[in-house]
């Protein structure tokens, strides 16, 4: 299940800075994609009761929760919230208890303790904790917090590889002995330093995680985390456990690109310009007798379509299917010359032809 912290997790990306309309913008778009957990900020921040309150009515199943440290004053602020779950985050690694919160072990357990005490007083039922920079941290040291978690009530775990530091096969270690340890939920936070947040995040589901960290584009701080889109793909159209609405999830993407300014490269997973885009001989040969072949779901699931040029890279095959979908004729002996004909016009444009191009080719051939 997909844990959406565009709102928290995202909003920290550098630069990035979301006025209210474009966070209800997201929020709209997020609920309609069907997402089961949505983030939606964090303790103190601005505006956030008023987002909340807009955001209540609609949720549907979506479950609303914040992130607070690991502080009982900041559980009490989110205790005043209209949330149904908080994320506490506490990192367990000995250089950001040293450095950063200037304790020990046990003076980390003492302050996790106090914290998820005053968060079960207030009657906050679902209790998030969030184990920071776990990938770094003493793996015994990091099982006895989330132990002490589940044993004062919290109803779920977070294993956050705050520095991307995971491999898949390290991911899949490390969420196998939580899980063999607990029996409250267990989340992934997965962040893309090294470029494998999404394919660390599936591997954790597969592994036995319930839910998975992810925000719009894969935004956040750094390089960011595992990107919801990808997620929900892959969990609606690949392994079919899940029916998110991907079908318009590139317009979220649109909206999130332009209001974080982050640009999408045309080759992006689900989301960019060209993946449905082919121009090589073989390709666009194999698509013409079944897309199934070279493609890994039906263009339209994701809501864009597919795009089959001709060009410097286009054989024979290829050029008389481009025709025939044009509905342009060419002698079967004339087609060499218009291959060639085609390859040299492509390169010298140093790109694939339009289709008032290729018309204007074959007319003259």
């Amino acid at each position: 299940m997909l844990i959406d912290t565009t709102l928290r997790e995202g909003a920290q990306l550098f630069g990035a800075y979301f006025v209210q309309e474009t966070r209800e913008r997201i929020v709209d778009g997020l609920l309609e994609l069907g997402v089961n957990e949505l983030e939606i900020g964090w303790v103190g921040q601005d505006g956030l009761k008023h987002l909340i309150a807009q955001t209540r009515a609609k949720a549907a199943g979506t479950r609303l929760s914040v992130w607070s440290p690991c502080r009982e004053k900041d559980v009490r602020a989110a205790g005043e919230l209209d949330i149904d779950r908080i994320n506490i985050g506490v990192p367990v690694s000995d250089l950001h208890m040293t450095h950063r919160l200037g304790t020990d072990r046990e003076g980390l357990l003492e302050r996790l303790f106090c914290t998820l005490l005053a968060a079960a007083l207030l009657g906050i039922e679902y209790i998030s904790v969030g184990l920071e920079d776990v990938s770094r941290a003493d793996e015994d040291f990091a099982l006895k917090a989330a132990q002490l978690a589940q044993d004062m009530g919290a109803s779920r775990i977070r294993l956050s590889d705050s520095l991307g530091v995971l491999t898949p096969q390290k991911t899949a270690r490390l969420v196998k002995r939580f899980r063999n340890a607990l029996t409250i939920d267990l989340a992934v936070h997965c962040h893309d330093d090294f470029g494998m947040a999404t394919a660390n995040a599936v591997t954790a589901l597969e592994c036995g995680a319930d839910y998975a960290d992810a925000s719009v584009l894969g935004i956040g701080e750094r390089s960011g985390i595992a990107a919801t889109e990808e997620l929900a793909a892959w969990l609606t159209l690949k392994e079919g456990t899940h029916d998110y609405a991907v079908n318009n999830i590139r317009e979220l993407c649109d909206l999130v690109s332009n209001a974080a300014d982050v640009p999408i490269p045309r080759t992006k997973p689900i989301a960019g310009e060209d993946i449905f885009a082919c121009e090589s001989g073989l390709h666009a040969h194999a698509l013409s007798k079944s897309p199934a072949l070279f493609e890994p779901y039906d263009p339209a699931a994701v809501g864009t379509r597919r795009i089959i040029a001709v060009g410097g890279k286009s054989g024979q095959a290829a050029l008389r299917s481009a025709l025939c979908e044009n509905a342009l004729n060419c002698p079967e002996k004339q087609l060499p010359k218009l291959v060639r004909a085609v390859r040299d016009l492509s390169w010298k444009l140093e790109r694939p032809l339009t289709e008032t191009e290729l018309t204007k080719l074959a007319n003259s051939n």
